[in-house]
């Protein structure tokens, strides 16, 4: 039987898919289990942690503290990389099971995290930069060229879409809060780290506040996640 299909039971009633399944130590999936807890633990955690100590905005604060501004960036950086480990662990225990449906979920939310690891890393290395000769243009759409708008406009429709899709998935295998979580959290974070901050501006604190809105349930999502790989037994 498909996984992913409703099928009919004795009484013809269709029933909806099983649990997303979680194999045994016996399979040859323990350590895939393993890692995809630990790196679900860690790379949750972290990003909401990174999140939370995120330097102010501006250029000039930016300028007057670029080493905190470059390594918030390199751990927030580190902590996507680690979740796309997680959802590589996700994808491979479910490639026979997931369906066509599925696996283009899963596939879409890895990317959509690598493409934020990408948006991330050029955050933290162009911004400092710029902020030592024009503290004025940066995180302002004067300072967006050709090649950064195409980084930031990719992420920010493959980041959220992938975790609506995954969130979608989860909520089809019994993991309803898990999902809800990733989803919610995933797009409410890509609203504040773009819509509200060119909207309200680099010196205005909503981007902060809609960023940890969005990331906390986003690294509890996480955590869900690797808690229900890890109990299988």
């Amino acid at each position: 039987m498909n996984a992913h299909r409703p099928a009919p039971d004795d009484a013809g009633v269709m029933t909806p898919p099983h649990p997303l399944r979680r194999p045994g130590a016996g399979d040859g999936t323990r350590y895939v289990r393993m890692m995809v807890n630990l790196t679900a633990m860690i790379g949750g955690p972290l990003f909401l942690l990174t999140v939370i100590l995120h330097p102010a905005r501006d250029g000039h604060d930016i300028a007057a503290h670029a080493q905190w501004y470059a390594f918030t960036h390199s751990m927030e950086a580190v902590s996507l990389l680690v979740q796309a480990i997680c959802l590589a662990g996700v994808l491979a225990l479910g490639m026979r099971e997931l369906g066509s449906r599925g696996l283009a979920a899963l596939y879409t939310a890895l990317a959509g995290t690598m493409l934020w690891f990408g948006l991330i890393v050029f955050d933290g290395g162009h911004n400092p930069v710029t902020a030592k000769y024009a503290p004025d243009l940066v995180h302002t759409s004067q300072d967006i060229d050709v090649e950064g708008g195409i980084i930031v406009l990719t992420a920010n429709i493959v980041f959220p879409l992938g975790y609506v899709l995954l969130a979608l998935l989860l909520n089809r295998y019994g993991q309803r809060v898990t999902g809800l979580l990733l989803g919610f959290g995933g797009v409410v974070y890509a609203i504040g780290g773009t819509v509200a901050l060119f909207g309200f501006g680099p010196h205005s604190m909503v981007t902060s506040v809609v960023e940890i809105i969005g990331a906390a349930p986003y690294a509890v999502g996480y955590v869900l996640l690797g808690r229900r790989f890890a109990r299988a037994s």
